[in-house]
Formats: structure tokens, sequence, C-alpha cells
């Protein structure tokens, strides 16, 4: 019987252990945080330029530095705010970018999954964990996978360049806010490019004019720079409680009620 126990034990310790090694190696969502609900988040300045038409769609800030221009004339949608002054909110977003930078830059890059010469047009790619040292898109890539796959692009040494109308496009039901970028020094979007992801760049991110991402440009200690007429958004969201926050207000009113509960028995015992 003993003997037995120990298998199973050791059997148990194994698969955990098995499965841990899974965990690690699979690409996962960086953690948001507070920058969850920006789409243009710049570290230097955040410049629109052009005539009326760049349209945002999530909060715009800048942090360390809230230098804002060009906002009129362009616009975020309704629910999000442009933050022209230096406040709490770009403060904290800018800290929750550095930690999702620093998880995305942090993710096993299988041997297999290294790009060539970071040419992405041409390539269709499944859900993982993808890197090489600059990244330039020409033409299409295609990425291949379901609603909630995760797809990670590290540029480790330098770069991201798209040419002016490239684009990327979604397979099987993919979502462009399961894409991540982490660039580790500047993105260079061209004219006309349609982009997927959530870029998170080491220092700048420039778009040409009528650029259009789908996600999130957050740059490191550069600025952000919008050409004009340029569209970016459609991942956004007002940050979500996480669950120690959930669960520490569902203990704190389990402990209120059962205070509740017993002072009531007191009571009826007391009568």
């Amino acid at each position: 019987m003993q003997h037995t126990r120990l298998g199973l034990v050791a059997s148990i310790t194994l698969a955990a252990l098995l499965c841990g090694s899974y965990s690690a190696l699979a690409q996962t969502a960086p953690p948001l945080g507070r920058v969850q609900s920006f789409a243009v988040l710049g570290g230097s300045a955040v410049t629109a330029a052009g005539p009326a038409g760049t349209v945002i769609s999530g909060d715009v800030g800048s942090a360390p530095t809230p230098t804002i221009t060009g906002f009129p004339p362009a616009i975020v949608t309704a629910g999000f705010t442009v933050y022209k002054a230096a406040n709490a909110v770009t403060a904290g977003a800018r800290i929750d970018a550095g930690n999702a930078y620093t998880n995305l830059a942090g993710q096993v890059c299988p041997p297999g999954n290294v790009i060539a010469g970071g040419i992405l047009g041409g390539r269709n790619l499944v859900p993982g964990v993808y890197c090489m040292g600059a990244g330039d898109l020409t033409g299409t890539l295609t990425l291949t996978g379901g609603p909630s796959d995760v797809w990670v692009f590290q540029m480790t040494g330098s770069t991201l360049t798209t040419a002016g109308a490239s684009q990327i496009v979604l397979a099987g039901g993919a979502s462009a806010c399961n894409v991540y970028w982490q660039v580790a020094s500047s993105a260079t979007l061209g004219a006309a490019s349609a982009f997927k992801g959530s870029i998170f760049s080491g220092v700048s991110i420039s778009l040409g004019t009528t650029a259009n991402v789908v996600g999130r440009t957050i740059a490191g200690s550069g600025a952000v720079t919008l050409a004009g007429t340029d569209t970016i958004g459609g991942c956004s969201a007002p940050p979500v409680p996480t669950l120690p926050q959930w669960g520490a207000s569902l203990l704190a009113a389990g402990l209120l009620g059962l205070g509740y509960l017993r002072l009531r028995r007191r009571s009826a015992n007391a009568a």
C-alpha cells in the first residue's frame, strides 16, 4: 500500500512538472493592467499631424512627458479620453506598459520559430512565439488560429518596419486583440498599412498616412507619431478587476455576513 501511495505521489509530481514545463513554453497574453484602456501611449509625446480624419478608439496619453498635439483635429471615440496633462492614469499605464513589454520579451521562442532575416511577408503562421532581430513586412502576413489563440512576435535587437499597403490577414477566427509585437527599438508602419495587434516598443512608433491598426500603439521612451488620417483601436477597454480583487471582495462580504448571522444567533439566545 505504501509503495502504491509513493508511486501515485511520484506520478502526480511528474505530471505537474511536465505541465509546468509546457506552460512555460506556451505563448500567453501579457498582463495589461492599467494600459488596457489605451490605444495610444507615448513616452515623450503623441503627435497627430495632417487634417481631420485620424480616429482613435481608446485612451490617448503620454508619460512621463505629457506632450499631446493634434487633438483636435484628431479625435477619440466616445467613452475614451485624451490625457493632455500629467496624471495618475497615464503614470499607472506607463508602469504596466513596461511590465507588459518585459513579459513579452521574456517569453520563450522555440528554435523552429526564428524568422530568418525577419521577413514576415508571404508567411502563414499558427499561434506561437516568433522571434527575429528586426522585422520586415512587405505584402501579406496571414495568422491562422482560433479566437483565443495568441501570437507573440519579438524583435529582439532592432526595429519593426512595414511597407506601404502591407497587411496582416486573420484566418480561422483569430483575433487581433491576441496578437502582440515586442519591438526592441522603434516600429514604423508604412502608409495604408493594415496592421493587426498591439505594438509595445522600446522607443518610438510612427504611422504613415491612412494606416490602420487594430490593436494598440504603446511606445517606450519615445513618441507615437501619426502622419494623418490614421485609425487605431478595437482592443482597448477599461481595466477589469483582477481575481485577487474579486476574491478579497467576496471574502469581505462573506465575513460580514457570517458576523451578522452570529450576532443574530446571540441575540436570539439572549432573548
